[in-house]
Formats: C-alpha cells, sequence, structure tokens
C-alpha cells in the first residue's frame, strides 16, 4: 500500500442546519464525527481533521484523528483543503479526501478506494454509487498536491479534477452520495435508515 493519508473536512460552518451542527448530530448515540473518524482510524492510515480551530467544540469529537485548524475556514471548502493538504507528511504519496457530513461511509468503503490499483502516477480515483454517480471520497495523488494548496472558494477541488484524469471506484448502493446539510436531509434520512448488517 501507497503511503495514504486520510483527509477529513470539518471546518465547515453548517449554516444550513439552523443553528445545529451536523457533525455532532448523533446515529447510534455516536456524534457523526466521531464515527467519521473511528472509521478513518480503523483503516490503520494517518488521519487529519481541518476544524475551524482547535478550540472548537468538534476538536473533542475527533478520536485518533489529527486537528488541522484552518484560519480562513469562512471562506469555504478550499480554505480546508488546501490548510489540510498542506499539513501532511513530505513522505505522503497521496490523500483520501473526505467530507465529514457522509454517515453511510464505513472503514471497508474507505479501503476499497485505498486499496484500488493504479498504474499512472497522476490518476486519481473517485468514489461512486453503483450507478456510476460520482461522489466521494476522492484519493489524490501527490502529483495533484500543488493544485490542491492552490485552491480558492467553496468549489472543493472540482478544478483539480477536471485537469487530471480520473478513474471511478464503486462503493456500494448509494454510500458514496449521502450527505445530510439539513435538518430535513436528516430527519429524511433517520426515516428510511436501514440498519447495516
Amino acid at each position: 500500500m501507497r503511503n495514504i493519508a486520510i483527509l477529513l473536512l470539518a471546518a465547515g460552518s453548517s449554516s444550513r442546519m439552523e443553528g445545529r451542527d451536523k457533525l455532532l448530530e448523533e446515529i447510534d448515540g455516536t456524534p457523526l464525527l466521531t464515527r467519521i473518524c473511528t472509521q478513518a482510524c480503523e483503516t490503520d492510515l494517518p488521519v487529519y481533521v481541518t476544524l475551524p480551530s482547535v478550540e472548537h467544540p468538534r476538536a473533542a469529537f475527533c478520536p485518533g484523528a489529527t486537528p488541522v485548524p484552518v484560519a480562513d475556514a469562512a471562506e469555504g471548502m478550499a480554505a480546508s483543503i488546501r490548510t489540510g493538504v498542506a499539513a501532511l507528511p513530505a513522505d505522503c504519496d497521496a490523500v483520501m479526501i473526505l467530507p465529514s457530513d457522509m454517515p453511510e461511509l464505513d472503514t471497508r468503503d474507505l479501503l476499497v478506494l485505498a486499496d484500488a490499483p493504479v498504474k499512472e502516477e497522476n490518476l486519481i480515483l473517485r468514489a461512486c454509487a453503483q450507478d456510476g454517480t460520482p461522489g466521494h471520497p476522492v484519493l489524490f495523488p501527490r502529483a495533484c498536491f500543488e493544485d490542491l494548496t492552490q485552491l480558492s472558494g467553496d468549489q472543493g477541488a472540482r478544478a483539480v479534477l477536471k485537469r487530471h484524469p480520473v478513474r471511478l471506484v464503486a462503493l456500494s448502493a448509494q454510500r458514496a452520495l449521502i450527505d445530510l446539510d439539513t435538518p430535513e436531509a436528516w430527519a429524511a434520512w433517520r426515516a428510511t435508515r436501514q440498519p447495516r448488517r
């Protein structure tokens, strides 16, 4: 396995949650952020998590992950990616970037992406649903790191995805697509959630 790091993006403001923090919403009694940090750490890959600051309440819910404070988090997702990638160790060959509001993803899904064979140095691996719809996480090789550290705005890494070859890696069902940004989305997901076997 290459020297892969997992970068969890958790510096956003939850602005659509009507005063609630989506990353601290509980699933089976566990805050979502703790859940995704635990799943990521169980891959045995190093895990980094971007936060608005090390004093932010979310910092207490990131077991096993290295916190990366994002001073300009209000700018949007690009600031988290830019700061997170810059904090990675020099021997890191690739980074798996993952928004922290995706409750369906588990350790197995992350390992499917991490273990996917790569023959091209600058190939990006992007998780997708079973029907091929692109989603998250996305595994960027070191060849993309410079581009990732130059991002700006709230468009994430779309520009980088357009600039490099991308291969889709299918995960089970819709796990690569489900993110929960609003109280309504949380309520709908909880109402239809199936117990994981």
